[in-house]
């Protein structure tokens, strides 16, 4: 979500530079240009033969051995202009959301040679079958996969529940490790400077996600709203919420987060150094203070900070201060929040279709917990919460979109204003981009989705 910007979702979709690789344990690099060339003239060959082939964006090679890293090699090189890395070795943390039902995958997920990382998350919940239901897969390493198979169950299904290339890219090497699971993948997948079919992602056989359906096989516990947006720009938003009935727990791709305090375990030590350093960006980014040269020393407090200069950049792209990111950092962390480059570059594009979709999560769904792909989780939140968060929406809509009952959200304006609360200082790169990308054509101001004569009542 986090880790460049777009001009058309919150998703990097300038990393959405697909190419055709050949997946071998030890190569990846022959015969790219070949594949893909062989994909478009064996159309009717069969899958298995299609399979042979890394139609993928990415290119990946999983280590022989993983002796010397604990099975955490896992090459990584993709993504236009700025792939995403760790490019050779990704950490996989592994906790228990709900006790036998609920498990937590993360691994670190950084921008291109930057010292900007965050944590990308894959949920597992295991269903009354005894099967697993993954969503959001991350790189299959084989520390990993060792992971999943320790729960003692066999992958049933694999969804995919954005467009987001971040996401994308590691559903098909992931499916290759448990070729009996289904794949289901979110609605208008599309991928940016081409828009190429899954099987170039190396996902074959998917099905695809429908707004509240029940006939998909885990609807009797599991329930889905899709989020399809109008095209805001190069292309739609897409997300699909789920809710898993037993644990009451809402899953989501990117719609909020919570930035926690600390950071996540799997961010390794030495990219925080690597943002605690006063390079570049904090000389820029510094209101003109005189930035120290001075050598970056390993210790909580410098952890600390790496993590704070991350978290505002990941949030605001040119935070105000990165020399002193302390107060700006408290303002973002510690509350269940929309992130800002989502509300601004694509939320408010679209503030009728995603009031729909929010209202009809908090209307339908008695969640008590909510779980994202990135930062903190699992959040203890409810529906207000959840609200509260988008209360921008109230704003761009006005009292003549949506009817609440005011008993139930009585508070939720108040709790909304201090949730959407972004520093201005902070806010004005993002906001001057903003305002660049309406002016040439290539965002949308406001795009109308909602449809006529609808109101929607919770």
């Amino acid at each position: 979500m986090a880790q460049a910007i777009t001009i058309s979702s919150p998703k990097s979709s300038f990393l959405q530079n697909p190419c055709c690789i050949r997946e071998s344990s030890s190569s990846f690099l022959g015969g790219s240009l070949k594949s893909c060339s062989l994909v478009q003239r064996r159309q009717k060959s069969s899958m298995r033969d299609l399979s042979n082939l890394v139609i993928a964006s990415s290119s990946s090679a999983e280590s022989s051995s993983g002796s010397n890293n604990g099975g955490r090699f896992y090459l990584n090189f993709t993504g236009f202009p700025f792939p995403l890395g760790p490019f050779l070795n990704r950490r996989t943390i592994r906790t228990e959301a709900v006790k036998d039902s609920i498990w937590l995958f993360e691994q670190e997920q950084a921008l291109g040679f930057s010292s900007v990382s965050t944590n990308i998350r894959m949920t597992i919940i295991k269903l009354k079958s005894g099967g697993l239901w993954v969503h959001a897969p991350i790189a299959p390493t084989k520390e990993c996969i060792q992971l999943v198979k320790e729960l003692g169950a066999p992958v049933e299904y694999i969804v995919l529940p954005t467009f987001a290339y971040e996401h994308k890219i590691f559903v098909g090497p992931f499916s290759r490790k448990f070729p009996k699971a289904q794949i289901w993948v979110a609605p208008r997948q599309w991928s940016w400077p081409l828009n190429l079919p899954l099987e170039f992602f190396g996902i074959f056989r998917a099905k695809t996600l429908k707004d509240e359906d029940m006939s998909t096989p885990w609807a009797d516990e599991i329930e889905q709203k899709v989020l399809s947006s109008p095209e805001v720009g190069i292309g739609p938003y897409v997300e699909v919420a789920f809710y898993h009935k037993r644990s009451r727990s809402l899953l989501v791709t990117d719609a909020v987060i919570f930035v926690p305090k600390k950071p996540p375990e799997c961010i390794s030590r030495e990219s925080l150094l690597a943002s605690a350093k006063n390079g570049l960006a904090v000389k820029i980014l510094s209101k003109g203070k005189k930035v120290p040269e001075e050598p970056v020393v390993d210790n909580p407090m410098n952890r600390q900070k790496g993590w704070e200069r991350m978290v505002l950049q990941i949030l605001f792209l040119g935070p105000s201060n990165l020399l002193e990111p302390n107060a700006s950092f408290a303002q973002m962390s510690q509350k269940l929040i929309v992130s800002p480059i989502v509300k601004t570059l694509v939320f408010s594009k679209v503030p009728e279709k995603v009031r729909d979709w929010i209202d009809g999560i908090s209307r339908d769904w008695r969640f008590k917990r909510i779980i994202p792909a990135h930062f903190a989780a699992p959040i203890s939140a409810s529906r207000s919460d959840l609200l509260a968060a988008f209360a921008f929406l109230d704003d761009l809509l006005g009292e003549r979109y949506v009817t609440r009952p005011s008993l139930s959200l009585l508070f939720t304006s108040l709790m909304g204003k201090a949730a959407s609360y972004f520093p201005p200082d902070d806010m004005k790169t993002l906001s001057s981009l903003d305002q660049f990308l309406v002016s040439v054509g290539a965002v949308k101001k406001t795009v109308s989705g909602r449809k006529q004569g609808s109101t929607v009542k919770v």
